[in-house]
C-alpha cells in the first residue's frame, strides 16, 4: 500500500467514530495475489534488529508523531530480502511459521472506523523463510502453518516501515507458555537469519496497560503515571546494556505488573534482544507515551 494511500484513509477516518474496544481475532482475509517479489540474491550486510511497539491499530492511519517517526525508520533502514515478524498478536500454544506463499491480512480488532478494515498489505510470503526458521527452532517443535497471516501487529508497522508491501514477511508465533529466557533464547537462535538477509522484527509495545488506556481516552487525562515512567526507563537502561537477565525478569516487580498486565506484547522485545548482538548500536527511533501510559518506545540494533 502507498503512502498517499493511506493518506487517503487518514481523511476518511477522521470522519467515523472515535475507536472502541479490541474485539476477537478475526479470521484472515483471502489470500493476496500479484504482490511483488524480491531479488533473489540477500543483501551482503547484516540486517537490523527491530522491535517496534505498535500501538492502536489506528497507527496505520492517523497522522501522529509516532507513525512518522516509523516512516523515518522505514527510510533509514536496509532493503532486506525477507522479514520475520514476531508479533505480539499471534500468541498461542506452540511455535509455528507462517509458510502460505501469500499471506492474508488479518483484521484482528473490532470498533474502529471502517477504512481500517479495507487495508491489505499484500506483501509475498516465504515458505523457504518460513521452514528455514522453523528449522532453527526444531528444538521447540516449531512447525509452518497456513492457517495463519499477517496479523496487525505486523501489518500496521509494516505499511509505515515498507509501504509498497513488496518484501516477502513470515510471521512467528509467541507461545504463552513458556518463560521469558525461553523467549529470548529462541531470539538467540534465529539470529544467523540476519546474515542471510533477514530482518529480524518484534511487534508489541514497551508498556501495554490497556485498561489505563481506555480510561485515558474516555477522561481525557494524558497523564503519564509513574510505573509506566519507571517502566519505560528500566527497560531502555537493560536494553543500552544488553542486560540479558535484566529484560528477562523485567515483569516480576510491581511496575512491570502494571505495565504489562498480561506479558504478550513485552514478550516480542526478548526475541528481539536476543536476535541482537553485544557490539550492535543501539538507537531509539520512536520514544514517548500514547494515552497517557502506552509508551511507544522501539528499538533498532544495528
Amino acid at each position: 500500500m502507498a503512502r498517499t494511500t493511506r493518506r487517503e484513509l487518514l481523511q476518511a477516518a477522521l470522519a467515523a467514530a472515535a475507536a472502541g474496544p479490541f474485539a476477537a481475532v478475526a479470521a484472515p482475509s483471502n489470500p493476496n495475489t500479484g504482490a511483488r517479489t524480491m531479488p533473489a540474491q540477500p543483501p551482503a550486510t547484516r540486517m537490523p534488529v527491530l522491535f517496534v511497539s505498535h500501538g492502536s491499530p489506528m497507527i496505520a492511519i492517523e497522522d501522529s508523531r509516532f507513525a512518522r517517526g516509523l516512516d523515518a525508520l522505514g527510510r533509514d533502514l536496509p532493503r532486506p530480502r525477507a522479514i520475520l515478524s514476531v508479533s505480539a498478536h499471534w500468541y498461542v500454544a506452540g511455535t509455528q511459521t507462517t509458510a502460505a506463499a501469500h499471506p492474508g491480512t488479518i483484521h484482528d480488532f473490532g470498533g474502529f472506523p471502517e477504512p481500517l478494515y479495507r487495508i491489505e498489505y499484500p506483501a509475498p510470503g516465504d515458505p523457504a523463510l518460513a521452514r528455514r526458521a522453523a528449522g532453527l527452532l526444531a528444538a521447540q517443535g516449531a512447525t509452518p502453518t497456513e492457517d495463519w497471516g499477517l496479523d496487525h501487529g505486523t501489518w500496521t508497522a509494516l505499511l509505515h516501515l515498507f509501504p509498497e508491501a513488496d518484501v516477502p514477511v513470515v510471521q512467528l508465533s509467541i507461545d504463552g507458555r513458556l518463560a521469558p529466557a525461553a523467549h529470548l533464547a529462541m531470539g538467540r537462535a534465529l539470529a544467523p537469519l540476519r546474515d542471510e538477509g533477514v530482518l529480524i522484527m518484534g511487534s508489541g509495545g514497551m508498556t501495554h496497560n490497556l485498561r489505563h488506556a481506555f480510561n485515558a481516552m474516555r477522561t481525557g487525562d494524558a497523564t503519564t503515571p509513574a510505573w509506566a515512567t519507571a517502566f519505560d526507563a528500566e527497560v531502555t537502561r537493560a536494553v543500552e546494556r544488553h542486560d540479558e537477565p535484566a529484560l528477562c525478569r523485567a515483569l516480576e516487580g510491581e511496575a512491570g505488573r502494571l505495565a504489562h498486565p498480561t506479558p504478550d506484547h513485552y514478550l516480542p522485545l526478548l526475541y528481539a534482544a536476543g536476535a541482537a548482538a553485544p557490539g550492535d548500536a543501539i538507537a531509539f527511533p520512536v520514544t514517548g507515551f500514547d494515552l497517557g501510559s502506552l509508551s511507544m518506545r522501539s528499538v533498532r540494533w544495528g
